[in-house]
C-alpha cells in the first residue's frame, strides 16, 4: 500500500505571503520501487490571487508535479538508499522563482532510529525525523549525520533544520534550545561543546552547551532588531580530545515579537489643497515605519484619522489611505475665504491597525483656486504706433485686473496673441507686476508693405481655472500704424565678388555696383561714395556707381589677403537727412609677373680653407607660375674666379660656394637671380671669409696690447690732479719770491698747459683711430724715464696681445681684452703713473709734460718752497737736489 504523507507547517500569519505552504515537503511510502503514475501527495502553493492552478517544474525528471498540485511518479523510482530528495519551483504572480525541498522516503524500516539523509545527486540535506523523548525532555535531540556506508566518497555538508527561540523571553534562564547526540555515545564516553559567535565569539557566553549531556543553554532574552540568526558549531569528541564525528552547525532563527511600536517620518506634516478641490484630489503622504520584522502583522501598519480641526462644513473634510497613508479630499466645499486651514491627527498602528500606535499631526492649508478670469481695464481697442524697422520697439501696455488672491498663480497674468500676426513680427509679455501685458517687436516692420497692423490679444492665468467655475477669457485688440522713415538704399547684392588683373590700368572700368531705394514713394535720387578703400586704388563715378582704377594694383600689397582686395561701397540719398546704405566689393587679384626674385640670405661666414656650401634661400613675391626654378648668374670676372654660384636641384635655392683660399676679411658677392620668365634682379651678397677649416666657422680678433679703458680714464684723471696742484704750488711759490731770476713756468704757458690737459688720451690725429699702444711700451724701451733706485726687477715672461680689429664697433672688446694682458704684463707701463701720459700723441695743440720729470738745465730755483715751512721744504728738497735727510 503507497502511503503520501504532505507535512506543511502552519502559518501564524493571516496575511497572504507568495509562495509553498511550507518549507520541505516529505513524502513517506511503503515500497522501495514506485511505479509510473504512483501519487506521492499533494503541493500547497499561493500567489496571493484567486488562482488555483500553477505551473510546476522539477529537477529530477522521474517526478512531475500537476497544475493542482499533485504529485506523481512519471519514471519508475527504485529508493536504494531509502530515500530521494529533489527541487519544486513555481512563480509569483510578479514572475518570481519559488523553491521548495522535497524527499520520497521509505517507511518501511529506521523505526528506532530515523537520521539524516543525503541525496548525493543533490547536494541537499533534509532531517528525517528530529526525536523527541516526552519521558525526560520537551526539547528537540538533533543527531551528528553519518557517511553513508554504500559510498566511498568523502560526504557532503549537511543542512540540519533550524531551531526557534522567540525573542523577548523572560526565562527562567538557562533556557533549553536543543540536545546534541552521538551514535558514538552508546560505545564510548562523549564530550560535547559548541563554537561561534554567541558561544565563544562575541557576544560570548550567550549560548552554552553541557559537555556531557549535549544539551544547548540560552543564558539570556534574545532582540531579533539586533541579530535575527545565530549560527553555532557543534563538536563531540572522545575522552583522549579526538573527534568522535564531524562538526555540525546548528542555525538558531530569533521568533519576532510585536515589542516596537510604529514611528512617523515627520512629527508635523505640512500639505495644500486649493478652495473648491473635487472630491478624491491627493493632498499629503504620511509615513510609518516599525522596526519589527517586515512583511508581518507586528509590522504591518494601517493608518487613520482620529480627529479634524475645524469640523465645518463637514467633519470627514478628508480621508486617509489605512495602507498607504494618502490623504485626500472626502468631500467637497472646501473654500479658503471661510476656512483657511486644517488640523488633522493621524494615527498609525501595526497588527494592521489593531496593535501599538503613534500619532501625528497634519496641517493642510486651502490655497486659492483661480474662480476669477482676469479683465483688460480699457474695453476699447488698444492703439499703438510703431516706426518702421525697428526691432524690440514698445508697441503698447494693456492692464487687467483680477478677483483672486494677488501674487498667485490664480492671479498673475498670461497674454498671448491669437490672430492678426501671421508673420510673427510681434511679442508679448507680461509685465514685472503680473497684470501688465506689453507688446513689441520681434521684426522690422515695412511701411511700404503694410502700414497698418490689428492683433487680437487675449490674457488668462498661469493657474487653470477651477473646473467647478465657468469662466469666459477675456480678449482686446490692439491698433498698430507704421511710421514711414527714410531708408538707406539696398545693394543688388551684399558682396560683389569680381576677378581683374592686378596690372588694370589706370582708369579702367572695375565693375558697376549699383543699390535702389526702398522708400519707393519718395521717389529719391540715390548716389555713391567710397566708404573704405586701405590701399586706395579706386574711384567712384558718385551717379552711375561705376568703379574704375585710380592707382595701380598690386596684388602682393599687405592690404591683400589670400589674393582678395576688399572695399566698401556706400550709397545715400538725396533726403534732408540722407540714409546710407553699405556695400562690400571684393576683388580678386590675378597675378602677373612683377616681382623678381630675390636672395633672403645676405650675410653669412665661411672657412678659407675646405669651405662648406652655402645653400641661399630666394623668394619671389609673385604667385605660382611666376617664381621657381630659379636661376642664378655671377658676371663679374673677379667674383667668378673666387666663388660658383648654382641652383639646387628643385631650382629654389642657390648653392654658393668659395673655390679658392682667400685672406680673411670681408667680400662682397654680386649675383643676377632670374625667375622662370627671365624677370631679374641682381642681389648682393657679404661674406665674411674666416681664417679655418671646415664647416666650423671661427674668426679670430686680432691681438694688440691694450688696458681696460674705465681703468685707464681714472689713471689719467689722478695724475692730471695730481700735476694741477703742483704747478699750482710752483706758481705760488715765484710769485712770493719776486727777486729770483726765472719762474718756473711763463703765464701763458701755465694758461696754455692747464686748458689743454683736460685731454686724456692721444693727440687729434691719434684719437680717429684709437692708437693706444703707448699704453702698453715695454720700460726697456725707454730707458731715460727711470731712476736707479726704482727700476723693478723681475723675470719677463712674454704675453700675448690681440692685434687691433678692423671694424671700428670691436674696438670695445679689443680693449678689455688687451686691458687683461696688460694686468699680466710686468714689462707694461706704468710703473710711476707718469711715465704714462708724458706721451700726448701727435698732432695735439696740448704741450707736452714731461719737463716735469726730466729737467736737465738745472737752473730752477725752488728755494722759495722752504718759506712755507718744513713740509715744503722737503718738497723743495726733493726737486732742488738738497741734502736734507728725508723723512
Amino acid at each position: 500500500m503507497l502511503i503520501g504523507i504532505f507535512q506543511a507547517a502552519a502559518a501564524e500569519e493571516s496575511s497572504c505571503t507568495p509562495g509553498f505552504e511550507s518549507e520541505q515537503l516529505i513524502f513517506k511510502v511503503t515500497r522501495k520501487h514506485l511505479r509510473q503514475g504512483t501519487r506521492l501527495g499533494k503541493v500547497g502553493f499561493s500567489d496571493c490571487t484567486d488562482r488555483t492552478r500553477f505551473l510546476f517544474s522539477t529537477d529530477d525528471s522521474r517526478f512531475l508535479v500537476q497544475t493542482d498540485g499533485l504529485v506523481t511518479v512519471k519514471r519508475q523510482v527504485v529508493l536504494h538508499e531509502g530515500h530521494r530528495v529533489f527541487f519544486i519551483h513555481s512563480w509569483d504572480s510578479q514572475g518570481q522563482k519559488l523553491t521548495v525541498p522535497a524527499m520520497v522516503l521509505y517507511d518501511g524500516h529506521h523505526h528506532g532510529n530515523n537520521n539524516l539523509k543525503t541525496d548525493h545527486h543533490h547536494n541537499i540535506q533534509l532531517h528525517d525525523q528530529i526525536e523527541v523523548d516526552s519521558a525526560t525532555t520537551q526539547v528537540p535531540i538533533l543527531y551528528f549525520p553519518k557517511s553513508n556506508p554504500g559510498l566511498k566518497r568523502r560526504k557532503r555538508d549537511w543542512v540540519i533544520p533550524p531551531m526557534n527561540v522567540a525573542e523577548n523571553h523572560r526565562g527562567p534562564f538557562p533556557q533549553e534550545v536543543v540536545q546534541i547526540r552521538s551514535d558514538a555515545d552508546k560505545t564510548k564516553k562523549i564530550f560535547y561543546s559548541i563554537t561561534g559567535p554567541g558561544a565563544d565569539e562575541p557576544p560570548v557566553g550567550l549560548f552554552t552547551m553541557d559537555r556531557d549531556t549535549g544539551y544547548l543553554y540560552l543564558t539570556q532574552g534574545l532582540d531579533r532588531e539586533k541579530q535575527d540568526k545565530y549560527t553555532l558549531k557543534a563538536h563531540a569528541a572522545t575522552a583522549g580530545s579526538t573527534s568522535a564525528e564531524d562538526p555540525m552547525d546548528i542555525v538558531i532563527n530569533v521568533i519576532d515579537q510585536n515589542d516596537n511600536k510604529p514611528i512617523f517620518t515627520m512629527s508635523t506634516y505640512m500639505g495644500e489643497v486649493p478652495e473648491a478641490s473635487e472630491k478624491g484630489t491627493e493632498v499629503i503622504k504620511v509615513e510609518a515605519t516599525d522596526a519589527d520584522q517586515p512583511n508581518t502583522d507586528n509590522s504591518d501598519i494601517g493608518y487613520r484619522i482620529m480627529n479634524q480641526k475645524p469640523e465645518q462644513p463637514s467633519p470627514n473634510m478628508f480621508t486617509i489611505n489605512p495602507k498607504t497613508g494618502v490623504i485626500r479630499v472626502n468631500e467637497a466645499g472646501l473654500d479658503r475665504e471661510k476656512i483657511p486651514e486644517y488640523e488633522l491627527q493621524v494615527q498609525a498602528a501595526d497588527m494592521k491597525g489593531e496593535g501599538l500606535t503613534a500619532l501625528t499631526k497634519v496641517i493642510i492649508k486651502v490655497t486659492d483656486s483661480n474662480d476669477h478670469a482676469p479683465v483688460f481695464t480699457q474695453p476699447e481697442e488698444y492703439a499703438g504706433t510703431v516706426e518702421e524697422n525697428k526691432v524690440d520697439a514698445l508697441v503698447v501696455k494693456m492692464e487687467v485686473t483680477d478677483g483672486d488672491e494677488p501674487h498667485t498663480p490664480a492671479w498673475n497674468a498670461k497674454f498671448s496673441i491669437i490672430n492678426g500676426d501671421p508673420g510673427n513680427l510681434f511679442t508679448v509679455k507680461t509685465g514685472t507686476n503680473k497684470q501688465e501685458g506689453i507688446i513689441t517687436t520681434a521684426k522690422g516692420l515695412d511701411f511700404e508693405r503694410t502700414s497698418k497692423h490689428t492683433l487680437l490679444v487675449t490674457v488668462v492665468n498661469e493657474a487653470p481655472f477651477a473646473p467647478s467655475v465657468q469662466l469666459v477669457t477675456s480678449t482686446a485688440t490692439v491698433v498698430v500704424t507704421v511710421k514711414d522713415v527714410n531708408e538707406p538704399p539696398i545693394f543688388e547684392t551684399e558682396e560683389k565678388h569680381v576677378s581683374k588683373s592686378e596690372n588694370l590700368a589706370v582708369n579702367s572700368t572695375v565693375v558697376q555696383y549699383t543699390a535702389s531705394d526702398p522708400d519707393t514713394g519718395r521717389k529719391q535720387k540715390v548716389m555713391y561714395k567710397i566708404l573704405k578703400d586701405p590701399a586706395g586704388w579706386f574711384g567712384i563715378d558718385k551717379d552711375t556707381g561705376v568703379i574704375k582704377v585710380r592707382n595701380q594694383m598690386d596684388r602682393e600689397s599687405s592690404f591683400v589677403k589670400e589674393e582678395k582686395y576688399t572695399a566698401l561701397i556706400g550709397a545715400y540719398d538725396d533726403d534732408q537727412i540722407p540714409a546710407t546704405g553699405t556695400g562690400t566689393l571684393i576683388i580678386k587679384l590675378e597675378d602677373v609677373n612683377d616681382n623678381a626674385p630675390v636672395v633672403e640670405d645676405r650675410s653669412f661666414q665661411v672657412c678659407n680653407k675646405k669651405p662648406a656650401h652655402q645653400l641661399l634661400t630666394v623668394t619671389d613675391k609673385d604667385g605660382p607660375g611666376f617664381t621657381s626654378p630659379y636661376s642664378v648668374n655671377i658676371k663679374d670676372s673677379s667674383t667668378k674666379a673666387n666663388w660658383t654660384a648654382v641652383m639646387n636641384n628643385n631650382k629654389t635655392g642657390i648653392i654658393l660656394t668659395l673655390i679658392r683660399e682667400l685672406e680673411s676679411g670681408f667680400y662682397k658677392v654680386i649675383m643676377t637671380v632670374s625667375d622662370n620668365q627671365g624677370l631679374s634682379q641682381v642681389s648682393t651678397v657679404t661674406v665674411e671669409v674666416c681664417d679655418c677649416t671646415g664647416e666650423e666657422v671661427t674668426c679670430r680678433e686680432k691681438v694688440i696690447a691694450g688696458s681696460n679703458l674705465p681703468v685707464i680714464m681714472g689713471i689719467l684723471g689722478g695724475v692730471l690732479l695730481l700735476l694741477m696742484l703742483v704747478l699750482l704750488l710752483l706758481l705760488l711759490a715765484n710769485k712770493n719770491k719776486p727777486k729770483k731770476e726765472q719762474p718756473l713756468l711763463l703765464d701763458k704757458d701755465v694758461r696754455d698747459d692747464i686748458f689743454f690737459y683736460d685731454e686724456e688720451g692721444g693727440g687729434e690725429e691719434d684719437q680717429d683711430y684709437f692708437d693706444l699702444g703707448v699704453l702698453h711700451r715695454g720700460l726697456d724701451n725707454r730707458p731715460h724715464v727711470f731712476r736707479d733706485e726704482v727700476a723693478p726687477v723681475f723675470q719677463y715672461q712674454p704675453v700675448v696681445y690681440k692685434p687691433r680689429p678692423a671694424n671700428p664697433e670691436d674696438i670695445g672688446g679689443f680693449i678689455d681684452d688687451n686691458l687683461k694682458a696688460a694686468d699680466n704684463d710686468p714689462t707694461a707701463p706704468p710703473y710711476d703713473s707718469l711715465l704714462v701720459f708724458d706721451y700726448e700723441g701727435g698732432g695735439s695743440e696740448a704741450g707736452s709734460i714731461s719737463s716735469l720729470n726730466s729737467s736737465s738745465d738745472g737752473d730752477q730755483d725752488y728755494d722759495c718752497l722752504s718759506d712755507w715751512g718744513p713740509r715744503f721744504k722737503k718738497l723743495a728738497d726733493m726737486y732742488g737736489g738738497g741734502d736734507d735727510d728725508m723723512m
